[in-house]
């Protein structure tokens, strides 16, 4: 099954006509389409965030994990010039590092794509972010594809150290938030004749 899809958790399209319902094979093209939601502005990308749902509920040793976890895990993300999904990432997993500890730092455009790459996940612009530890940067764990709530990356970020730590990775990824695809709307550069 394509990653992407089952990252998303889009599994099918279904359409009711009538009294029956007919599902529809989605291509890898038409689940980008409805996942991905490039913004360039505040409020378009307030617009989708508006839409995703906010984790309400942690385990009992949430805080504690995620300040104990601190020292050996880091977050990094991808980013670009002028994209405001960015900077609201960029924000918010400061907030995050301020609360909890943890390092943050960016990774190249370059990086980026490797590490999407050897995942199997298609390229679908900036930001993302990931965990890895300290002292591992081949281990990582996509914790955001797109902006997020602040709730929803901190729940990825436990998870993320969990799996990383010895849960079994199906278990992580199906509690894992859903990645929300708001990213900077591309920037088109004009050609000089």
């Amino acid at each position: 099954m394509n990653t992407l899809v089952r990252l998303i958790g889009i599994l099918g399209l279904f359409t009711a006509t009538g009294t029956r319902v007919a599902a529809q094979t989605i291509t890898r093209a038409e689940a980008m389409r409805a996942a991905i939601h490039p913004v360039a502005n505040v409020p378009d990308m307030q617009a989708w965030l508006a839409r995703v749902p906010v984790t309400r509920d942690f385990p009992s040793d949430f805080a504690i994990a995620l300040r104990g976890e601190a020292p050996a895990f880091m977050i990094e993300m991808s980013t670009a010039p002028g994209c405001v999904p960015c900077a609201d990432l960029w924000s918010k997993l400061t907030r995050l590092r301020g609360q909890y500890g943890w390092q943050v730092r960016t990774i190249s455009s370059e990086e980026a794509m490797l590490r999407s790459g050897r995942l199997g996940l298609p390229w679908v612009g900036h930001p993302v972010a990931w965990v890895r530890p300290i002292n591992d940067p081949d281990r990582t764990i996509p914790i955001a594809i797109g902006t997020d709530h602040t709730a929803n990356l901190a729940r990825n970020l436990y998870l993320a150290a969990k799996m990383l730590t010895g849960v079994r990775v199906d278990v992580g990824v199906r509690a894992l938030s859903k990645f929300t695809g708001i990213v900077g709307a591309a920037r088109h550069s004009r050609t000089v004749r």
